[in-house]
């Protein structure tokens, strides 16, 4: 997959910027706060997934004073050269080879990218919830059947919920929590059944790169955690979902009680280990930096296995942290995609020979 062409006008603080972009490396260098960033998060958002920034609004993107953002490529993927536009004012809107999409979220699949920026360094750091993002970011760009099954999931345990805490005023309401019982254990079965095998094609990639990265010195060890302590059967999976409802059913009075659900694939978990330790409680900033590096680059992998074209790789600010002999495996081994690199110091790359490097100052590419 590569971008041949690259239009953003007003987002955030890029005012007018049309790229035509190396099929292999591009560089931006420049000071803090010029734009880089934005230029790969408005990449990021051609996924159709949510951007890996902090946001409130989607208002927040679209430069100020403006009334909308618009972000347009060119890219050849699936053997063509295809166009993608997005949208952003006051809803979000997508078109890809001029149809108009249903929602920004259809166009999962259609072109993939994968992002690193320090944000992520808190998968490694942070609860739960932001390494079953990761995990459930990657699927839905390989699957969009997954996409729709998280969703009917948050639609399930959403009505749930409310049950929940209505059953403590209304005690007969009890009788119409098996039917949400049922359609959440088998939405949840779906979902660990995809995260699972998942979990397991990282480990074989991640750990390759981590090995590399590492100099071979140490190795890192994925497992999923269900919070259901019910194992993943490959063989039975009518078996697997019924284990699953009946534990969800083992833990009704405790749900009742608090008035949520407490078990689910909503509370599961990855575990990240660095020789057999949890990384949340003993990886350095240096082991921490690689492993999210590790991650994303396997999960590079995992989507050119899937879809027979490589994503597009966005790393923000990633080199200033590494050591030479990194930077060079790093850029090794991703020589074979289009990637988009940010940095402060041109130096990291100045002997560059298969790529173009930018200077961006308020918001233009000099």
């Amino acid at each position: 997959m590569k971008i041949s062409r690259l239009c953003i006008s007003d987002f955030r603080n890029i005012r007018n910027l049309q790229l035509v972009p190396h099929e292999q490396v591009n560089i931006f260098f420049g000071a803090n706060a010029q734009g880089k960033t934005n230029l790969v998060e408005a990449v990021w958002l051609l996924t159709g997934a949510k951007s890996f920034r902090r946001v409130r609004s989607e208002k927040e993107l679209v430069r100020f004073g403006a009334c909308a953002s618009r972000i347009e490529a060119e890219f050849f993927a699936q053997g063509r050269q295809q166009e993608i536009r997005l949208e952003l004012g006051e809803k979000k809107t997508a078109w890809l080879n001029d149809i108009k999409q249903e929602a920004p979220s259809a166009l999962a699949g259609s072109f993939s990218a994968v992002v690193f920026s320090p944000s992520h360094l808190s998968l490694v750091s942070a609860g739960p919830s932001m390494r079953r993002r990761f995990l459930d970011s990657c699927l839905c760009q390989i699957s969009p059947k997954f996409l729709k099954t998280l969703s009917d999931y948050s639609r399930a345990l959403t009505q749930r919920n409310a049950l929940l805490k209505d059953v403590r005023y209304s005690a007969q309401l009890l009788d119409t929590l098996d039917v949400w019982d049922q359609s959440l254990a088998g939405l949840a079965a779906l979902i660990i059944k995809m995260r699972v095998k998942l979990v397991e094609q990282l480990q074989e990639e991640a750990g390759k790169v981590y090995s590399g990265i590492a100099n071979g010195h140490e190795g890192i060890q994925l497992s999923y955690q269900s919070s259901l302590g019910v194992p993943y059967t490959q063989e039975d999976f009518p078996g697997f979902c019924g284990q699953l409802y009946e534990k969800m059913k083992y833990h009704l009075s405790e749900d009742v009680k608090y008035g949520v659900t407490t078990l689910g694939a909503h509370r599961d978990d990855l575990l990240i280990q660095i020789e057999g330790r949890d990384s949340r409680s003993f990886a350095s900033q240096g082991q921490s930096r690689s492993i999210v590096l590790s991650l994303k680059l396997a999960e590079s992998e995992i989507l050119t296995r899937a879809s027979g074209s490589r994503p597009v790789v966005l790393l923000d600010d990633v080199m200033s942290e590494l050591d030479a002999s990194r930077r060079e495996y790093l850029l090794n081994h991703i020589q074979d995609s289009q990637v988009f690199i940010t940095c402060c110091e041109k130096a990291y790359f100045e002997g560059l020979k298969n790529g173009i490097i930018k200077e961006m100052a308020a918001g233009e590419l000099l």
